[in-house]
């Protein structure tokens, strides 16, 4: 398939091996690259075809609106007592699934505190039974503290920490097994997308955990774009549609009709209180994983009270 390309003095033209009418629509003005806008929509991707083009799904995933907030490796005990504390107060709309993240040794903190509207979640855990596996967290520990749902696959654990794609599969597989709730992560480098292998890195991404775990009814998909996570560049709303679309397609293709339409498909990277209402509109994004600003109580409030741009759009 032909790439096309932007005269912009980047060059940056992401060629995709798939296209639709609906993705053949999208147009775009550069914007800047401020902290906490949206990124160059010229880095986006580029779906023109001399090939006919194929009806690509389009359905939301008809689950409840999901936001996450992915504390990282931050806090304190005091720190997080006071965020609880504004998570407690906080006006939550009804029709959201909350949960939040906190490091694993501020679980039984948070989970003695917080309350019962928000679930938690760990940001990691072992591939099987604990045992002799030194700085581990098993998936019984993390269920004997109360966690709900376990965050897999995040572009740190990738990256950072060199956890490969099948292993990360059997981590969902076990979890699953045991009744832990999954937040499967998946996205690509900026160097991948330049390259035009956006599709190509998260279809594969996927096909590990599609390979391996037993079911999709406990499972929340992550896009978090990497090039977007913590850097102020958050993906256009145009430009997280279009992968997520492309996303329920391959499940449609590859696992099922029903399972494209059951599974929520949640957008991270660099979303926060001031854009999170325009991303939530679109169709396909199902809610959000939040990084830094979910350790803000009053903006991840807001963040998870985006879901009436949702309604409004629909």
């Amino acid at each position: 398939m032909a790439v096309t390309s932007t005269s912009l003095a980047s060059q940056l033209s992401i060629g995709l091996r798939r296209s639709s009418p609906k993705f053949d629509s999208f147009t775009s003005q550069s914007l800047p690259l401020t902290n906490n806008t949206f990124f160059d929509p010229n880095l986006r991707l580029s779906l023109s075809s001399t090939k006919p083009s194929r009806t690509v799904i389009a359905m939301a995933g008809s689950g409840k609106f999901f936001v996450g907030g992915n504390w990282k490796c931050n806090g304190t005990k005091d720190s997080i007592s006071k965020l609880l504390s504004d998570l407690n107060s906080a006006k939550l709309e009804p029709d959201v699934d909350v949960v939040v993240a906190p490091p694993f040794v501020y679980i039984d903190q948070v989970k003695s505190s917080i309350t019962d509207r928000i679930e938690i979640s760990a940001q990691n855990s072992w591939v099987g039974k604990g045992g002799a596996f030194t700085g581990e967290i098993s998936v019984e520990q993390l269920k004997d503290l109360g966690c709900k749902w376990v965050i897999l696959g995040h572009s740190e654990r990738r990256h950072v920490i060199g956890e490969k794609d099948e292993f990360i599969g059997k981590k969902a597989a076990y979890a699953l097994s045991e009744g832990l709730g999954v937040i499967a992560c998946i996205g690509e480098l900026l160097e991948e997308r330049e390259a035009g292998k956006t599709f190509d890195v998260c279809f594969q991404q996927l096909k590990a955990y599609a390979d391996a775990v037993p079911s999709w009814d406990n499972i929340v998909i992550a896009y978090e774009p990497v090039w977007a996570i913590g850097t102020g560049k958050v993906a256009s709303p145009e430009q997280a549609q279009e992968v997520h679309v492309a996303l329920r397609d391959w499940l449609k293709n590859n696992v099922s009709a029903e399972v494209a339409s059951k599974t929520r498909i949640i957008y991270g990277g660099s979303v926060n209180g001031g854009n999170s209402a325009e991303l939530a509109k679109k169709e396909d994004i199902d809610g959000f994983l939040v990084g830094g600003a979910s350790l803000k109580g009053p903006e991840f409030a807001t963040i998870v009270n985006s879901v009436t741009s949702k309604k409004v759009a629909a």
